[in-house]
Parts: C-alpha cells; sequence; structure tokens
C-alpha cells in the first residue's frame, strides 16, 4: 500500500497531482485545509492538505472490468491492514476512521445499477436531475463529479454546499460550448425547425432586438409557401416593425429577393415548417435557399418537445451548417434538463431562450448563466459567461 500527502492550493489541483501520480484508482484517505507563511499571524495562505493511498496490485490489474465494483472495498480494507499495522502513525487514527465510513459508503451503493442510490444529500441532488429528466449517462457523470467532492468534504457539506456542487457540475457542462454571444455576423440570417416552435416569431423577436438596439436596417423573406397563414403572419410583422418583405416559391424567387436586399444590414428568412421526419423537407430547403458562406443558420426547438424528437429534428437538419440553437417556449415546462443533454451531446451552444408570444419582448439571450437561472427557476445564479 502506498500512502501519500499533497499539499495543493486547490482541491482541484490536489486531485489532478494524485490522478498523475498514483492513477484513477487512488483512495482519498483524508483531507484538512492548512495555512502557511504570513507576517505576524496575518496574511497566511491557504492550501488544501489531502493524504491518498494507491493499492499497488491495481495497477498491474487495470484490464480487469469495472463491474466487479467488490474491488473497492478490498482496496480500503488493505489500506486500513496497512495503517493498523503502523501504530507510530499519529494521524492512524483518524485515518482508520475515515476509511471505515468510505467502506460504510461505498457499501451503500449500486454502483452499476440503474437504480443506484447515493448518499445522504446526494440522493436528492440525483432525484433532481432524474426529475429533470437529465439523461441517464449525463446524470452519471454528474453524479461522479459530486460523489468525489462527497468522499472528500462529506462531513462539513452543508445542503446549500451540495447544491453548488450540482451548479457548478452543470455550469461546466454548458462553458464548454458558445452560449449566447449572438453578434449577427452575417448577412443573411436563416430560420430552421419543425411545425409549430415558434419560428416566424422567434424570427421577428430577434430582428426587431437587431433594428431597436442595434439601429441596424433589416429585410424579411420567407419561403414558407405551405401555409398561407405563415406568410400572413410575417407580413403582420413587417408590417408592424416597417420592414419590407418577399416570398420566395424557389430558388430564383429566392436569389432576386437577395439581391433586391442587397444594401441592407441583414435579412431574416423564414422557412416552412412542414413534418420534420420527412426528408424531403430539408431537401425542398436546398433547392428553395442558396447556402452560401454569407449565411448562418439557427435552428429552433420548442422546450416543450420530447427529447427523441429533439434529437430527430437535429439528425434532419444536420445535413445544413448550423450555427447555434434558439429554445423557445420556456415559459410552457418546467423540465429543463433536455436543454443540457442537447448541448452536451451535440456540442451545438443555444443562442436564446423565448418565453412568450410577445414582440420584441419574451427573448432573453442564452448565455450559459441565464440557462442556469432557467434550470434553476428563481434562485439567482450571478455568473460571467
Amino acid at each position: 500500500m502506498k500512502v501519500k500527502k499533497y499539499l495543493a492550493p486547490t482541491m482541484n489541483e490536489a486531485m489532478k497531482r494524485i490522478r498523475e501520480e498514483l492513477g484513477s484508482d487512488a483512495v482519498i484517505l483524508s483531507s484538512k485545509a492548512v495555512y502557511t507563511g504570513g507576517f505576524l499571524g496575518l496574511f497566511k495562505k491557504r492550501n488544501i492538505e489531502v493524504i491518498a493511498a494507491m493499492d499497488p496490485m491495481s495497477q498491474s490489474n487495470q484490464t480487469v472490468t469495472k463491474q466487479k465494483s467488490k474491488k473497492l472495498p478490498s482496496k480500503l480494507e488493505m489500506a486500513s491492514h496497512a495503517l493498523e499495522s503502523n501504530e507510530g502513525n499519529r494521524e492512524s487514527a483518524a485515518l482508520l476512521k475515515e476509511i471505515e465510513g468510505l467502506k460504510d459508503m461505498i457499501k451503500s451503493l449500486q454502483v452499476y445499477s440503474p437504480d443506484r442510490k447515493y448518499p445522504g444529500k446526494l440522493q436528492k441532488m440525483h432525484e433532481y436531475l432524474s426529475e429533470q429528466e437529465v439523461d441517464r449517462s449525463l446524470r452519471s457523470k454528474i453524479m461522479d463529479e459530486l460523489l468525489e467532492k462527497w468522499f472528500v468534504f462529506k462531513q462539513q457539506s452543508t445542503d446549500e454546499e451540495v447544491q453548488v456542487w450540482l451548479e457548478e457540475a452543470m455550469f461546466g457542462i454548458l462553458e464548454k460550448v458558445d452560449n449566447g454571444k449572438t453578434g449577427l455576423q452575417k448577412k443573411y440570417i436563416n430560420f430552421v425547425g419543425p411545425t409549430g416552435v415558434g419560428k416566424t416569431t422567434t424570427l421577428a423577436k430577434v430582428a426587431a432586438e437587431t433594428m431597436l438596439k442595434h439601429d441596424k436596417k433589416v429585410a424579411f423573406i420567407t419561403t414558407d409557401t405551405y401555409r398561407i397563414a405563415a406568410i400572413d403572419q410575417l407580413k403582420t410583422y413587417a408590417k408592424i416593425l416597417n420592414v419590407p418583405i418577399e416570398v420566395a416559391y424557389n430558388l430564383e424567387d429566392f436569389k432576386r429577393a437577395a439581391e433586391r436586399f442587397s444594401h441592407y444590414d441583414f435579412v431574416f428568412i423564414d422557412t416552412a415548417g412542414r413534418n420534420f421526419r420527412n426528408p424531403q423537407y430539408v431537401k425542398d430547403l436546398n433547392e428553395i435557399i442558396h447556402f452560401t458562406d454569407e449565411m448562418e443558420t439557427y435552428l429552433v426547438l420548442s422546450l416543450t418537445s420530447k427529447q427523441k424528437d429533439m434529437e430527430d429534428i437535429y439528425r434532419q437538419f444536420a445535413a445544413i451548417p448550423l450555427k447555434q440553437v434558439i429554445f423557445t417556449k420556456a415559459d410552457e415546462t418546467s423540465t429543463f434538463g433536455p436543454v443540457f443533454n442537447f448541448i452536451h451531446t451535440h456540442k451545438l451552444g443555444a443562442a436564446y431562450i423565448t418565453d412568450g408570444q410577445n414582440v420584441p419582448d419574451d427573448i432573453e439571450i442564452a448565455t450559459s448563466s441565464q440557462l442556469m437561472k432557467m434550470a434553476f427557476g428563481a434562485k439567482k445564479y450571478e455568473r460571467s459567461s
């Protein structure tokens, strides 16, 4: 049994060093804050002291499947035996107590079961993720991160602290992609998505924001010639915002409309909804819209949709270069797990969230912080994105 002490400015740094030196099978035996340096008792530097243990035998058995969860208790038993034989170690009593606690904790976990149970306050976090319909694999990843912290800090952890751990884990998922950052960079702004997600209203909201907040000159093109109501709706928005509109029935119509609006800052394009499960839909889009380097396309998804439907919609439109996704109807659901699932799976950031029909209101830039506020309800979550 190899037992080693680490001193680092943060727990994350300590864990990194432990993994590098002892491997991912290392066991955290104890941790505590220590203070060094300073002047006249002031300005002391805070560090984290972590004692970790590693069974050398485990390194030679790395090919053994992880399904044999009984290995975890056996490593702890070996650590316990090693410490018991070291009577001169003044920290052995505390470490043994910690080990016994870890052994009891591991026994309470059904590590590889779909019905896995978690210790203490962590079970509440798991139940929350499940209620929010966070995908099982992502849920497991988040809970593993929380477990790592629980093994170290469990004796001092409050409900509020465990909640912060969860928020930090979910925030980390969002921060791996570009959320928000919606500055329109190309001339032609295209909105695609299935019927009923609110593409036309969303287009009008973004166009109004572009005009009113950024003083840009905009125009509309609609290719949704399958529904008279859709054309009338966009014409109504065009009249209210006092912007020109053209209807494109084919690629030639689209090119002529684009040429007419060549001197405008931005041209917003509304596409037909139709049945997203029909591959002909995307084929028709390519026959009507001239996708060029001057165009950026946003996929519009409703938060009231099932997760599987979101995945099917994405696969259907994956043939079109997508810049970001826009989530609509946030006011019609209390379940926001699918947002995290989608972003984590496809690494496609969110541009906007909409939560009503009012134009130009009821739309927010989907920064990571804004998505966190949405997911955690009224809880104020202030953080830079």
